[in-house]
């Protein structure tokens, strides 16, 4: 196949630390080539470089042959590089045709024949069945709509060659489908696709070529036909990875660290709300919460870490009857919280690691005088240091803001944050949305370890198997309610199935 891209010896140091080193990587014309590694192995850094945003420290980049320079995103634009980021780079405020036709290379001043780029956009959404609204705002239209229109603009725009940054993360199954359909046509067009996933199942069924990074080095490139799934994990591990097999408990006799009794929460709502819910959490289990995305688990989780107060009902931590729902309140009842979203709800990204990792302790002794008002900045750093290689955060320095770390370590910092608050319950949303198998392999060995140590532990998830791996015992949430509990010991997979329906 003929090349439209190669990046020779690239590297990117950022003082003595190497996040790319003596990268080679190619893209032939119409293929997909996966880019896959753990969180932290150079990914980013590399479509960085890519796309314009960094330079490299050393190395050339070669489109059609021709040795080029990148020095910013319009740049890459010009040269026919698009990139859909995981988290969207749209203007909210906007319509969908507004967004497309930023910084259109048609316009001549401030004028812009609307109706002509119309009928372009229309032109090329028929043609890769881009189906997208163009007079609605961005608000109004759902996250598989919003991807299509990052994809119609990058193609407006003149992209070859499209970076899709993590593009099913956020997808429902039916998006997902749709999404490699659309890639199809694209391929089939002689376009060419860097496609960046960390769902094994998605790599092996979309790519043509697959290259591994770790640690910023190349280990490898492959083709889809000579691999399967257990070659590629051990290539970006770096060991082999077995699968592991959780031993279950029964904790029915423990202590019960929650309870929620027939609670409502906007009962009305199909799928923003609590029904008539009851459940109980023991200490040293998992119980699971399975069910389709948008059934009332949002709000299951805001209500047990006091997020939101029940419109009916009553909710016990450790046998007491809460009266007043604040999140300082359930913290001081041991409740601990690694919410959906760890960008907006689990960190402060402008803060350093050190700072994100004392954010509930600020006023204890050990890290400030007079409750809070003078931080002891040495504790606080020796701490953070602690943490940071107990829970294998990959950083340069605590200091560095924890916005610059990769999602897996970003999740490190949250998990070590509230497993070291010594908490009877720990609330988990997603904890592995977006991670690699090594990062999610980690989370889940944290789970177990402090499950031993007699921590109840609520996962919520919209991966099934996950929910089948880790759970001691699984309920099914379906439109606020609680459609049915099974054991996580040899769980009735068809049954379960049947549930998240509302069977």
């Amino acid at each position: 196949m003929e090349e439209l891209l190669r990046m020779e010896h690239i590297s990117k140091r950022f003082g003595n630390f190497y996040a790319n080193q003596d990268i080679n990587f190619s893209v032939a014309k119409g293929e997909v080539h996966t880019l896959l590694g753990e969180n932290g192995a150079g990914k980013s850094t590399l479509m960085n470089i890519l796309i314009g945003l960094y330079q490299p420290t050393e190395g050339k980049i070669f489109l059609n042959g021709q040795e080029v320079r990148i020095d910013s995103p319009s740049q890459a634009v010009k040269l026919g590089i698009g990139m859909v980021h995981q988290h969207f780079m749209l203007v909210e405020a906007m319509t969908v045709f507004d967004n497309i036709i930023l910084g259109d290379k048609h316009a001549k001043g401030v004028f812009i024949d609307r109706a002509a780029r119309r009928k372009e956009i229309e032109a090329l959404s028929e043609k890769y069945g881009l189906d997208v609204q163009l007079d609605k705002l961005i608000t109004d239209i759902s996250v598989g709509e919003q991807q299509r229109t990052e994809i119609l603009k990058a193609l407006y725009h003149g992209a070859e060659l499209l970076i899709l940054d993590e593009p099913s993360a956020a997808l429902t199954d039916i998006e997902v489908e749709g999404l490699f359909a659309i890639m199809h046509k694209l391929i089939g067009e002689g376009k060419s696709i860097i496609f960046i996933s960390h769902k094994m199942r998605e790599v092996l069924r979309i790519s043509d070529r697959i290259t591994i990074l770790r640690l910023g080095k190349v280990v490898g490139t492959v083709n889809r036909a000579d691999t399967d799934g257990q070659k590629l994990a051990n290539l970006m591990i770096g060991k082999e990875l077995t699968e592991s097999q959780y031993e279950k408990i029964d904790a029915s006799g423990a202590e019960v660290v929650a309870e929620l009794d027939h609670v409502d929460f906007n009962k009305e709502s199909k799928h923003s709300g609590l029904s008539d819910l009851s459940l109980k959490i023991h200490a040293g289990e998992i119980v699971g919460v399975a069910g389709v995305d948008g059934n009332g688990q949002t709000q299951l989780a805001q209500l047990i870490t006091g997020v939101l107060a029940p419109d009916a009902g009553e909710v016990h931590l450790k046998g007491k009857r809460v009266a007043v729902f604040d999140p300082n309140g359930f913290i001081e009842h041991g409740v601990c919280h690694v919410p959906e979203d760890r960008n907006l709800q689990g960190l402060i990204g402008d803060m350093s690691i050190a700072e994100n990792l004392v954010l509930k302790d600020a006023d204890d002794a050990r890290f400030s005088k007079g409750r809070g008002l003078l931080l002891k900045k040495r504790a606080i750093g020796d701490y953070a240091r602690r943490m940071a290689e107990k829970y294998d955060v990959r950083c340069t320095s605590v200091d560095q803001s924890v916005r610059s770390l990769s999602g897996g370590n970003q999740q490190k910092v949250i998990l070590a944050r509230e497993l070291e608050n010594d908490p009877a319950l720990l609330v988990m949303a997603h904890p592995t949305r977006g991670l690699d198998i090594g990062a999610t392999s980690f989370v889940h060995e944290q789970m177990i370890g402090a499950r031993e140590r007699g921590v109840g532990i609520l996962l919520i998830s919209a991966d099934f198997d996950e929910i089948l791996e880790m759970s001691d015992r699984i309920v099914v949430c379906f439109e606020g309610g609680i459609m049915g509990e099974f054991s996580g010991k040899n769980p009735p997979v068809e049954e379960i199935s049947l549930a998240m329906t509302g069977k």
